[in-house]
This record gives C-alpha cells, sequence and structure tokens, in this order.
C-alpha cells in the first residue's frame, strides 16, 4: 500500500474514533478514556505480533525510547487532546492540526536532520487565521474566547510531535522492526502513565467500565479498537519511510473527516464561522502541497 495512503486512512480511523472518545470523556473524563483507549490498543497489539509476526530483539534503551515516545503522545499529550475535544468538539480541535507541520518540521530538522521547507512558514498565517477564527467564534456564542481549549489542543501538539520524532529515530536505528511491535512499546509507555496517575488520583478505571450498558462498553472498545489500534498500525508504518513535516501536512486532512463526521453524526449545522476556518485550513494545506 502506498504509504501516503496508509497515512491518509490512518488519519480516517482517528477521526472516526474521535466521535467516540467525545464523547466518552465528556461522560466519564478524559483520563479515563485515554486509559482504556490505550489499554486496548495494547491487548490488541500484543495479540496480532504473537499470532502473525512474532518478537524481533530489540535493546532495551530503544524499548524505553519507544515507550517514551508513547507517555508523551498517547499517554500525557492525549489528556491533553481529550480535554480540547470535551471544549471545542472534534472537528475544530482537529483543525489547529494544521501547525503540526510547523512544530514536527522543526523537531525532525534538528533531531534527525529532515529539512524544513520555508513555504511551511507561510502556510502557518493561514493556520493562525484558522485559530482566531475559532475563537472569535466561541467568543461571540459564548463570551470568551475559548483560550482553554485551544492551549490544551496546542500542548497535544507538542507532546504528540515530540513523540513521533522519537519514534521515527527509534526506527531508524531499528530498521527491522514491525510498526505493529513499535506500537506495543508505545502504549506500554502510555499505560504506564495511566497506572502512575491511577495511583495519584483514581479515575474509577473498573468501576465506570462496570457501570455501563453493554452498548456503551461496546462502543467504547470499538473506538479504542478503530482510534487506537487501526490508527497506530497504519500510522506508525507510515512513520518509518516518510518524511515527518510532509505526514503532519497529511494528518490536518483529519480536520475535514472529522468537521464532516461531527455535523452527519451529532446533526449540527456548520457555522458561517467554522466555513471561515476551513477556508483558512484549506489554503493553508494547499500551501504545504
Amino acid at each position: 500500500m502506498n504509504v501516503y495512503v496508509t497515512a491518509l486512512l490512518a488519519t480516517f480511523s482517528f477521526a472516526l474514533g474521535s466521535q467516540i472518545f467525545t464523547y466518552y470523556a465528556r461522560s466519564v473524563s478524559s483520563t479515563w478514556m485515554n486509559a482504556v483507549k490505550a489499554m486496548v490498543g495494547l491487548l490488541f497489539f500484543v495479540l496480532f505480533v504473537s499470532l502473525f509476526i512474532g518478537f524481533q530483539k530489540i535493546s532495551l534503551p530503544f524499548i524505553l525510547l519507544f515507550a517514551l515516545s508513547g507517555a508523551l503522545g498517547l499517554g500525557i499529550g492525549d489528556i491533553f487532546l481529550f480535554k480540547a475535544y470535551s471544549e471545542m468538539g472534534p472537528g475544530r480541535t482537529m483543525m489547529l492540526f494544521g501547525f503540526q507541520p510547523l512544530i514536527l518540521g522543526v523537531l525532525s530538522y534538528f533531531f534527525i536532520g529532515q529539512a524544513i521547507e520555508p513555504k511551511k512558514l507561510i502556510a502557518i498565517i493561514f493556520f493562525v487565521g484558522c485559530l482566531f477564527t475559532l475563537s472569535l467564534e466561541a467568543f461571540r456564542a459564548d463570551g470568551h474566547w475559548q483560550i482553554k481549549g485551544i492551549l490544551m489542543a496546542l500542548l497535544w501538539l507538542v507532546m504528540d510531535s515530540t513523540g513521533v520524532v522519537i519514534t521515527r529515530y527509534s526506527f531508524d536505528q531499528n530498521p527491522d522492526l514491525h510498526a505493529m511491535e513499535g506500537n506495543i512499546y508505545r502504549c506500554l509507555g502510555a499505560v504506564f502513565v495511566f497506572i502512575v496517575m491511577m495511583k495519584l488520583k483514581p479515575y474509577g478505571l473498573v468501576s465506570n467500565f462496570k457501570k455501563m450498558k453493554w452498548k456503551s462498553r461496546s462502543m467504547v472498545v470499538f473506538g479504542s479498537f478503530l482510534g487506537t489500534f487501526v490508527s497506530l498500525a497504519l500510522y506508525l508504518e507510515a512513520i518509518k519511510t516518510i518524511n515527518l513535516a510532509s505526514l503532519a501536512g497529511i494528518n490536518v486532512s483529519g480536520t475535514v473527516f472529522s468537521a464532516i463526521l461531527e455535523c452527519i453524526i451529532f446533526k449540527k449545522k456548520p457555522t458561517p464561522y467554522l466555513g471561515v476556518a476551513f477556508i483558512f485550513f484549506l489554503i493553508g494545506v494547499k500551501i504545504l502541497f
């Protein structure tokens, strides 16, 4: 499969799973939903590697690096992401993904030597316009600029981008390692974060799951399977070979998927502000490509 198609399918899977994540992050908690998706993802990755691939030899330092990338991106970072979902909704949150090409481009330039293109700096102007439009919409509707949601999303972008660069470096040093096995170590890092958090401030990991009806349990597991297992399986396969700034450019397509899905699932009509923000977003993406 073409690596760009792989990245696009990963983004679509995550956008679809994010609709489920948003609902349960709001109704239960961001930390709980993140912990569940990390554990479900880990279970499926271990089963897949055990049954179809087999584990390869990898040194402990790189296992720890993969785990660190997962702790940053899938653990701490996704808590910020889900809080942004709760504040702004997945469609508007994912519009801020437009900043990731710049963040990833800078990080990959300094840490793994990948070139950064000047046009990405121009594209960021339009993504800022997108950000301002979304804030203005929130101010007109609720009397505030939704700064909290925006900051949560930007914190996630920094955490996730750092994790992606660490992951790419680890794959570069272990070219024969299968992406599915790399995902196991990343999920382990995320699960470790949530175990520590559970000890510091319990969030009802088991009790909240038991309270749910069978339908809700099925939706949570399905969303975790789609948004974690399927999405990460495809995403890490792309990370192994694609230019990271280009990968981030593809990731912003999740904005399109998520905005459409949000309108369909929650029966919301697109607002004029969302339309203007979307135009800024498309111009930024056009410059990136």
